[in-house]
């Protein structure tokens, strides 16, 4: 077994006579290995304790130099293998390892690439963080202090990482040193009141059909639907795109979000279970068993421009589309909007006649507490709709919203009526079993057999 660097001493009996030799295998990219501690101008290991000790303090130097000038300490090499073992660990997303790649190049060309980790101090640092916030980003603008702190942590990550693996002294780590680090503008996020959603949902409920250069056309029978799940589950973009049509369950009324082979959650707490609101089976019922039914495969939103089924990946242009239609700027509402309105709406809903527990919505929005919603998405706007349920209906709101409708050329159902509340609506009428039987498992009378992780839920309250 490898002897630990305090241990690096041991001593051999040869002929009676006791000999000091050393342990210097972690420097076996250098050359380093088991060796005798032979003084200069002797032929065999010394057996002074005090000798051995020098001797050992000057073989680690002159290893050390070496290992500094092959580069295997250098900031710019130890972040490619940093990286490379992200990657292998599969506890990280290729976007995560993109974006880190992007942080630590411009550490690189800041601090050199010859620049040794353990010679980067905390004033090194502060400049560092200081020199990033005058850089333009992709958009043109300049690079703000929340920019300025991943870059940051990027880097702390890394002198972790060289900590477990003693490439620097355990505790060594200036990012983490450095207590002035850049501030966050805190200001409050973007969000729609619900008649605003109303207006998105609607607005997308008639967008024209467009052909796309692969000769697909897409309209309202496919950005209906998305918008209308985003808006109505508060999903994140990639829980969302990756929900399959065993998430649905148009009899338990729920909608899951789990791991599957298209996409992992954030986190543990993000396997969760919703209520599948009114609105969104409305929805969601007449895309699946029409324009949803004539492709096949599994997932909810599938793409298949490379032939096979995979999720959506960017339908910015899409919703893009929607925001013009409804009246904002190209990219000024995006995925994020869509979950911060949805948390908004929920947070005005009853739960039994009584307003919904914010522990409730936490667990809706997969946090595992309530700090994020009170700190985050909680927002509170001029318009009090309450309701049973989350919903983004014109007809609710045609006294604030009808003449914008007008002036954007939107025209709404002819039925504008305040529909019936839930318990005064017809039940639904079930299939029989010879009409069940033609259905997928899915839409069966059991469908969604897999566990719903009451652990997680906040149907289990």
């Amino acid at each position: 077994m490898r002897r630990s660097r305090q241990s690096r001493i041991y001593w051999r009996i040869r002929n009676g006579v006791r000999r000091a030799y050393a342990d210097f295998r972690d420097f076996t990219d250098v050359g380093g290995k088991r060796e005798a501690l032979v003084p200069a101008g002797a032929r065999f290991a010394t057996t002074d304790p005090d000798l051995a000790a020098s001797l050992v303090v000057r073989r680690l130097a002159q290893l050390a130099q070496r290992r500094k000038r092959n580069g295997v300490d250098t900031l710019a090499r130890y972040a490619r293998d940093y990286l490379i073992a992200k990657k292998l660990s599969g506890q990280v997303t290729d976007a995560w390892l993109a974006a880190c790649e992007g942080f630590l190049r411009r550490a690189v060309a800041f601090f050199g690439t010859d620049r040794p980790l353990e010679e980067i101090k905390v004033s090194d640092v502060r400049q560092w963080a200081a020199y990033i916030q005058t850089l333009k980003g992709a958009t043109g603008r300049r690079l703000g202090p929340e920019t300025a702190r991943r870059h940051l942590f990027a880097l702390s990550n890394l002198y972790r990482f060289a900590q477990e693996s003693e490439h620097v002294p355990p505790g060594f780590n200036p990012v983490a040193a450095l207590s002035d680090k850049p501030a966050p503008n805190r200001i409050e996020a973007r969000w729609l009141e619900v008649s605003e959603g109303a207006v998105l949902l609607e607005a997308a409920r008639t967008l024209p059909t467009v052909s796309t250069p692969f000769g697909d056309t897409i309209g309202a029978d496919l950005a209906y639907p998305i918008v209308a799940t985003f808006l109505l589950t508060g999903g994140r973009r990639q829980e969302v795109l990756g929900l399959e049509l065993d998430d649905l369950s148009f009899d338990r009324q729920t909608v899951t979000f789990r791991p599957n082979q298209w996409r992992r959650l954030k986190n543990r707490t993000s396997w969760r279970v919703l209520p599948l609101w009114p609105q969104l089976e409305e929805i969601l019922r007449v895309y699946v068993f029409g324009y949803r039914l004539s492709l096949g495969g599994r997932l909810l939103f599938p793409s298949f421009g490379t032939g096979r089924e995979a999720p959506l990946v960017d339908p910015r242009k899409m919703l893009d589309r929607v925001v013009e239609r409804a009246g904002w700027k190209r990219r000024e509402i995006y995925t994020r909007v869509y979950r911060h309105t949805y948390c908004a709406a929920r947070l005005q809903t009853l739960d039994h006649g009584a307003p919904v527990s914010l522990y409730t919505v936490s667990r809706e929005m997969g946090h595992a507490s309530q700090e994020m919603v009170e700190r985050i998405y909680a927002h509170l706007g001029t318009i009090r709709h309450r309701s049973p349920a989350v919903e983004y209906r014109v007809e609710q709101h045609a006294a604030v919203i009808g003449d914008r409708l007008a002036r954007l050329g939107i025209v709404t159902r002819k039925d504008t009526r305040t529909p019936a509340p839930p318990e005064t609506r017809p039940p639904r009428i079930e299939p029989t079993d010879d009409e069940a039987e033609s259905y997928d498992s899915w839409a069966r009378r059991d469908s969604n057999p897999r566990p719903l992780a009451p652990e997680a839920s906040a149907l289990s309250n």
